[in-house]
């Protein structure tokens, strides 16, 4: 019989996914959202999770991206 999960794929490159990584580990233990880790860039998640983790890529990115000061 085949077991299906419903979830949320995740392609992005290595240091996005040990930013979500990260995340999940920090996560209470009823709160993880990873299903599976598939490989250094490909993340299969729980579907109620995605808006969480796309502010979250959002914000990170803001926050490390160089601005030319005036």
């Amino acid at each position: 019989m085949v077991n299906a999960t419903k979830g949320f794929f995740i392609f992005c490159d290595i240091p996005m996914a040990q930013f979500i990584i990260h995340m999940n580990v920090h996560c209470q233990q009823n709160q993880k959202f990873i299903i599976r880790v598939l490989d250094n860039t490909h993340l299969f998640v729980q579907p109620h999770a995605a808006e969480m983790i796309r502010s979250a890529m959002s914000e990170f990115k803001e926050a490390n991206t160089y601005k030319k000061p005036p």
